[in-house]
């Protein structure tokens, strides 16, 4: 039986960021995406934020054209962004939330309570051809949300889950596996991530429906100790491990 392997999309927002803290070129996100290609990354995801503090206007057509890999964009439903994305075209984009107070994306889109203007940003996005998912947290009413504005791709918010332990951390796992499940059913491609390490990974990748896992934030910070290459293949064995024990 052949076994279905999550794909591993690659986060370089955080390259970015050490770069800015100098306000020079180094080190480049670029570099890093072709790094992350030559380990075996199946895309490269980006978040250009409000405020820029990582990803910049300029880095994303540079990272577009350095690999053969698919960007997936992580922006915010406003014009400005969907204006870039018309322009840029890149292969997938993320709608995300955006607090610019934030550190990170501290939480799921609110696709039930604003769907008008979502469904208007992802109508915008799909007739370009651009492949549009919605980054939100397990619930219900969330999934059915993103199936009724027509986005083809859920991201499953799994900070919840990464940050729990033990009996907590079941619960949150139990709750992405229900979300997993009821979107695929709505016929929505389920992809899942934040805050997942080589040690909370196994169970998400083990979620039959989940395609694509995207991770950035860890394999930077484990690059430090073991290179980009490395902790990239560490995290690729791990998720195929994981997914061909639960087969």
């Amino acid at each position: 039986m052949t076994v279905s392997i999550p794909r591993l999309g690659v986060n370089i927002d955080h390259i970015a960021t050490l770069r800015n803290a100098r306000g020079g070129l180094h080190p480049d996100p670029v570099r890093a995406a072709i790094v992350a290609a030559e380990a075996g990354a199946d895309g490269i995801t980006a978040h250009l934020r409000e405020d820029r503090r990582h990803i910049r206007d300029e880095d994303v057509p540079q990272i577009m054209t350095a690999t053969g890999l698919p960007l997936n964009l992580e922006m915010a439903a406003t014009e400005e962004m969907l204006s870039i994305a018309l322009r840029l075209k890149p292969h997938a984009v993320c709608l995300v939330p955006e607090r610019r107070e934030e550190r990170t994306t501290e939480g799921g889109l609110e696709v039930a309570g604003d769907s008008n203007w979502i469904s208007h940003v992802v109508r915008r996005l799909a007739e370009t051809g651009i492949r549009v998912s919605l980054f939100i947290g397990p619930a219900e009413a969330q999934v059915r949300a993103a199936r009724d504005v027509g986005a083809a791709v859920i991201e499953l918010h799994t900070g919840a889950y990464a940050e729990a332990e033990g009996e907590e951390q079941a619960v949150e796992l139990c709750r992405l596996t229900a979300a997993a499940t009821l979107g695929a059913g709505l016929g929505l491609e389920i992809h899942a991530g934040h805050g997942l390490t080589f040690e909370n990974v196994g169970s998400i990748a083990a979620i039959p429906e989940v395609k694509e896992l995207n991770i950035g934030h860890f394999l930077v910070g484990e690059a430090l100790f073991t290179g980009f290459d490395a902790a990239i293949r560490e995290m690729r064995s791990r998720i195929s491990q994981a997914r061909e024990r639960s087969a």
